[in-house]
């Protein structure tokens, strides 16, 4: 049987893709040699990362994630505060933070969690820290470069890029490539306002 990687995510607008591309012009401060910095076009909040799953269950698993995507009224995101795993004395992983209704992002994740434990896709361990990432430091960068990233994000605020709109999550296939990888989607569901008691 074929098979095909795949996560679960919040595609991003293409405003708040522009706005990323000049967040990262403002951390790079000449550390194009040490960090991998993500293509602002292929960024996406990932709910869920599924791994290497099997054609035939792409449907099974378009309709859990539309089941609970019923159950949760459209809402809205801003960006925050950048950061970085572990920490920004020396980072492995630059990040922007999300803010806004985090309560009903929350409500989807964990709702997609368990409605794939039927499916044999486990929970996840780690709990849900919303983010989008940046760059990711190389192996070989220094502790000095590693610290000078980590002072130069802490210096600097997120000001003013779009919030971002979430009205439907996708179940997104992922093609790894020399070039990176490359992001498709493979079905939509759309979240639903509740309906009103008659």
């Amino acid at each position: 049987m074929e098979q095909i990687r795949a996560f679960i995510a919040i595609e991003l607008s293409e405003e708040l893709k522009a706005s990323l591309a000049r967040l990262q012009e403002l951390i790079k401060l000449g550390s194009e040699s040490y960090v991998k910095w993500v293509d602002p076009q292929g960024m996406h909040l990932t709910l869920k990362f599924l791994g290497n799953i099997s054609v035939d269950k792409v449907s099974a698993i378009s309709e859990a994630i539309a089941e609970v995507a019923r159950s949760v009224a459209p809402f809205r995101l801003e960006l925050t505060e950048f950061g970085a795993f572990p920490n920004t004395k020396a980072p492995r992983v630059a990040w922007v933070g999300l803010g806004g209704d985090l309560e009903s992002l929350l409500r989807l994740q964990r709702g997609i969690d368990q409605a794939l434990i039927p499916l044999g896709f486990l929970p996840e361990a780690r709990a849900f820290s919303p983010h989008l990432t940046l760059g990711r430091v190389r192996d070989q960068a220094t502790p000095q470069e590693r610290r000078r990233l980590g002072e130069g994000m802490a210096s600097l605020e997120v000001q003013g890029p779009p919030s971002l709109y979430v009205d439907r999550v996708s179940l997104m296939r992922s093609q790894l490539t020399s070039k990176g990888a490359i992001y498709s989607r493979l079905s939509a569901a759309e979240l639903h306002l509740p309906t009103p008691l008659a």
